[in-house]
């Protein structure tokens, strides 16, 4: 892990692409400003592990799931 120190207005690049700027400190509070381009995703850690394990959790399908899902759908014509 690599430690910097900063002061409010003072920003990091990762990569070329992305800033995180120190926009306040308030106590052992810290705001963060991030730029980084539409495609790259950027979210606080636990919304990110939020939608991982939801995503696990999708893949995994019950055979009653499946059969609801079956009765749902209209049927085909030709």
């Amino acid at each position: 892990m690599l430690v910097l120190s900063r002061h409010r207005d003072e920003s990091i690049m990762i990569g070329d692409d992305v800033i995180i700027t120190i926009v306040d400190i308030r106590g052992d509070k810290v705001r963060l400003g991030i730029e980084a381009p539409n495609d790259v995703p950027v979210h606080r850690q636990e919304v990110y592990e939020a939608i991982k394990r939801e995503n696990r959790k999708a893949t995994f399908i019950q055979p009653a799931e499946l059969q609801s899902l079956r009765e749902e759908e209209p049927p085909t014509t030709v």
